[in-house]
């Protein structure tokens, strides 16, 4: 009988033929016990979104430099966070791979990592989903395929891939919280909000550190506009899912999103300054949460202050060379990096920037996809919009509606485009689509404050002009 599925108790089995498994029962190549030990406990943070994943993974190496699966893991670590720096620790750690022995599992690991380093995404997530067919309790291969679901967009696969596994599990596994958690979220991202609720909420029960178990009843909150649901789901219980959690600043941009819909904008910044772009983190994924919520506190024509100016220049550090040749670069975080050099008012960066995204839909990898269909529209937008061209923002805007969800991130993530789309119209002083478009904004958003003013004002025609986009950002 497995222990408790948490994030803190794994047991490596040593089979007759010395062969050492790992707590799921399978295989790992080259392992020695000490080395396994690392490798699980890196796998179970990871799963948890705790600790520190990479140096555990780290310690594995050290303790076992022929341990396959470490050196996969690695890569994949560094992959999945989309850093342009990480791309060359994850090509280091799969040459390092590369004449190690692998079984059929850990083989088909190593190419749907290498598929990932070479920015084919698609290829990667398939062969994720035949490796999860196979080995359906491999809970690295369905968070990587859940991951590389999100970065994609692809809201029906982020359910059906771990549906497909359900029948292979059961509650005495370890890692079935993570199971619950991902479903969880799936469900959510394809509007089954009731089940994913349920999911979400079992998740933590069984592990109350599981941050994405968390992240997806926030999501259900987020998209049946409850934000004092919202509220009461994240901040009561705010030590607990931030305690050693890498994913603490976007569950607190969540909740910063519930106080932003209540209108209580002393709290969002506050939330901001303590938790979310005051932290000085410079994270992709963290850097992406402070330019999302300023930018929304700005269309509101909130004074954010000087707070565009550090998020600008983390961007700058993160992002690198953008003469660079644009591999590891993802569209989502660029366009969330034109939001902060906007903001702080960079013209050079922002035109470095174009640059560097025109270079990257150029390549011949899926990130070149995702640039050109909305990645580059979307940041030449906002740049106009901010120089106060607001009619040519909003051509650019609205064929995106429909297909924002290809360059990646969440509905609630890419509602920002559709904020600035209203603003956009507004400002270009088309009063019939604004209206419309806060009319539809009311109907899924009906107790929203900020839906039920656009509404007000855009059906009388009260438009502000397109000049004060300038000041407001």
């Amino acid at each position: 009988m497995r222990g408790r599925p948490d994030c803190r108790t794994f047991t490596p089995h040593e089979n007759i033929a010395m062969n050492l498994i790992d707590a799921a029962g399978y295989r790992v190549s080259g392992a020695n016990p000490e080395s396994l030990q690392h490798l699980e406990r890196a796998c179970r943070e990871m799963l948890c979104l705790i600790g520190d994943p990479v140096a555990s993974c780290e310690r594995a190496i050290a303790a076992g430099a022929e341990t396959t699966m470490a050196h996969v893991l690695r890569a994949w670590l560094h992959l999945i966070a989309t850093e342009p720096a990480g791309l060359p620790v994850a090509r280091e750690a799969l040459a390092a791979a590369a004449d190690l022995p692998v079984d059929d599992r850990e083989h088909r690991h190593r190419d749907a990592a290498q598929a990932l380093a070479a920015g084919r995404w698609q290829e990667a997530a398939l062969r994720l989903e035949d490796l999860n067919a196979r080995y359906p309790r491999d809970t690295l291969a369905l968070q990587m395929g859940h991951q590389i679901d999100f970065l994609r967009g692809d809201s029906r696969m982020l359910r059906d891939r771990i549906a497909r596994v359900l029948p292979a599990w059961d509650p005495a596994m370890p890692g079935w919280h993570a199971v619950l958690g991902m479903h969880a979220f799936g469900l959510e991202e394809t509007g089954d909000y009731a089940q994913a609720e349920r999911q979400g909420r079992r998740c933590v029960e069984l592990e109350p550190r599981d941050g994405w178990g968390w992240h997806a009843v926030a999501h259900v909150h987020e998209m049946r506009n409850a934000p004092r649901e919202g509220i009461a789901w994240l901040r009561p219980t705010r030590a607990t899912w931030s305690e050693g959690s890498f994913l603490a600043m976007h569950n607190t941009w969540h909740l910063a999103l519930f106080e932003l819909e209540l209108d209580a904008h002393d709290e969002v910044l506050r939330l901001y300054d303590e938790a979310i772009g005051g932290t000085g983190s410079g994270v992709v994924v963290d850097l992406v949460d402070a330019s999302a919520m300023l930018w929304r506190l700005a269309l509101r024509g909130v004074d954010v202050g000087g707070r565009w100016q550090p998020i600008a220049d983390r961007w700058a550090l993160a992002l690198g060379d953008p003469a660079a040749d644009g591999a590891g670069r993802h569209a989502f975080n660029d366009f969330h990096a034109m939001l902060a050099y906007v903001g702080a008012g960079r013209a050079s960066a922002q035109q470095a920037l174009l640059e560097a995204m025109e270079l990257a839909s150029a390549r011949s990898d899926d990130n070149a996809v995702f640039t050109r269909a909305v990645g580059l529209p979307a940041a030449r937008a906002v740049q106009a919009l901010a120089r106060g061209d607001a009619a040519s923002a909003l051509a650019l805007l609205r064929p995106l509606r429909s297909s924002a969800h290809r360059f990646g991130g969440s509905h609630a993530q890419r509602d920002l485009i559709d904020l600035t789309l209203i603003d956009a119209a507004e400002r270009a002083g088309d009063a019939p689509l604004a209206a419309a478009l806060a009319a539809e904004r009311a109907a899924l958003r009906p107790a929203s404050p900020l839906a039920q003013r656009l509404q007000r004002r855009l059906a009388a025609g009260a438009l502000r002009p397109s000049a004060a986009a300038v000041d407001r950002v």
